[in-house]
């Protein structure tokens, strides 16, 4: 399949069919075809899932990526029995064991792709809605009721939109469609094309993509209408004329995954594009501070606020902080400073270039930052002005169903994003050429590995799959509304606390 690079247009949010980048995408499990296969072409009609396809009159090499598996391959009807000369073999690929990690397992990952891929939930056995880390989202679940509480609801009609502006102030009145939106990646940590490929993506579905703290370069100009601009604490590439092309000005006084470090952009990745942007100098580390330095007290914080809605007096105001064990009064600081948007960052967020010595000891989870914000901001009577988004390892529909029952309105994501990009986690995004495979770089050579219009799809597929997650959860739980889904903890259940869970398998609706 080949693309074409549309840079400043937004594509429809629909799913299509947005296959690997790759010859050989990583699945489960391997096809091999013996020499004795004499291109009777049978299984290409025995294979529900196109793992065969002729080319030329010949068999072209097999998608196992597609596959479901042994079970599914010695059926009567299928592949390796339908196989006059049997030289179909299906197993199962070692390869795909060695990937990932303890949050982000060779499951999730591959299950994202297939997401990217296809718009639709893995058939092949994958786990799809946690990861293996024992403890966070995968210690949580979802309790579905063993009966249909409204099994009249029309699962099409659930509405999934979140809004962002409850304060009625006269700026602008945004409701998303979707509970998600883009976190903060800028250009330098991440190339060009992905940067445009988020926005483009997220844009698609009626939504926002910030820009990180890396600056505004023009080839964002298209899609003002769909970015958050941020001002963090290195002021790279602020300026005046960007603030006010925007809808959402975010300050980001700090992060999850390295609260108290500050960030990093070492120098190998600071091109001369990336220089001019954040106006700077070519192959110079750029390091933010922690703290911006004029800000020690929710007084400073509103001068902060006051400038930007000076500046730009329609735009909304977006908060990201991380989260401390004091998160709570920050939150009710934010709200009096004039937010309309509190974010809250908890560990386990950021890309492989956040150290893990960070993300995995400093800030608070974001799973218990959530209910203590949402409900202290109840017991100040201001929950229902100010909208509270959560991110800090989201990575699954079913993640951002228990951050919203647990009290956030919305999530932001990010890593995610790389992952339906075929990112493999090697965690080397902070190296000049350490993305083999092109995300998180700003080296021309590996930009050059993927294609815009290849990229938006596949997030913009992930995104439509989510939804759709979304709205079967929604269903089970007889909701018709993602906001009557926030803060219902009573629909959660901890696998620390309560041993008789009931299955959450939702597979068999979403197929």
């Amino acid at each position: 399949m080949r693309y074409r690079n549309v840079w400043s247009e937004v594509p429809p949010a629909e799913v299509v069919n947005t296959p690997s980048r790759f010859d050989h995408a990583i699945g489960p499990f391997n096809v091999v075809i013996s020499d004795a296969c004499d291109h009777c072409l049978k299984c290409t009609a025995a294979c529900p899932e196109k793992v065969f396809e002729s080319r030329g009159g010949k068999l072209a090499p097999p998608k196992d990526h597609l596959c479901l598996g042994i079970d599914c391959s010695t059926k009567s009807t299928r592949c390796v029995r339908s196989c006059p000369v049997g030289a179909i073999r299906v197993g199962i690929n070692p390869d795909a064991r060695a990937l990932g990690d303890r949050r982000w397992t060779s499951d999730l990952l591959m299950s994202t792709w297939h997401m990217a891929e296809t718009g639709r939930v893995p058939k092949n056995g994958l786990e799809y809605r946690i990861g293996g880390s024992g403890g966070g989202f995968d210690k949580l679940r979802l309790v579905f009721p063993r009966r249909l509480p409204r099994p009249s609801l029309d699962k099409d009609s659930i509405d999934t939109s979140v809004t962002l502006n409850r304060r009625n102030d006269g700026r602008h009145k945004i409701d998303i469609p979707i509970p998600v939106y883009g976190g903060g990646m800028s250009f330098g940590s991440i190339s060009q094309i992905t940067m445009l490929a988020r926005i483009r993506a997220f844009a698609a579905w009626g939504s926002f993509t910030c820009t990180g703290e890396g600056g505004y370069p023009e080839a964002l100009y298209p899609f003002d209408d769909h970015i958050i601009t941020q001002v963090a604490t290195g002021l790279f590439g602020v300026r005046e004329e960007t603030l006010q092309r925007v809808k959402i000005i975010e300050f980001k006084y700090a992060q999850g995954a390295k609260p108290g470090l500050g960030g990093h952009l070492l120098g190998p990745k600071v091109t001369e594009a990336v220089a001019r942007i954040r106006e700077t100098v070519p192959g110079s580390s750029l390091f933010s501070p922690f703290p911006f330095h004029s800000v020690y007290s929710v007084e400073d914080h509103k001068k902060h606020v006051d400038w930007v809605k000076a500046v730009n007096t329609k735009a909304l105001v977006s908060v990201k902080v991380s989260t401390p064990s004091d998160v709570d009064m920050v939150a009710i600081g934010s709200y009096h400073a004039g937010a309309h948007i509190l974010h809250i960052d908890g560990s386990y967020g950021g890309t492989g270039a956040a150290p893990d010595v960070a993300k995995k000891n400093i800030a608070m989870p974001v799973e218990y930052a959530i209910p203590k914000v949402h409900n202290f901001l109840v017991e100040e009577g201001v929950r229902k002005e100010i909208t509270l988004i959560a991110s800090g390892g989201i990575r699954t529909a079913f993640d951002i169903a228990k951050a919203i029952a647990l009290g956030a309105d919305g999530v932001v994501t990010g890593t995610s994003d790389l992952v339906s990009l075929e990112c493999l986690r090697c965690h080397n995004c902070e190296s000049g050429r350490g993305c083999a495979r092109g995300i998180a770089t700003t080296d021309l050579e590996l930009v050059g590995l993927m294609d815009l219009q290849w990229a938006s799809q596949r997030i913009i597929n992930m995104l439509a799959c989510w939804r759709e997650q979304l709205r079967e959860i929604l269903y089970r739980f007889g909701l018709g509304s993602i906001r009557e889904l926030v803060g219902r903890t009573d629909l959660l259940a901890h696998l620390d606390y309560t041993s008789d869970v009931p299955d959450d398998d939702i597979r068999d609706q979403l197929r």
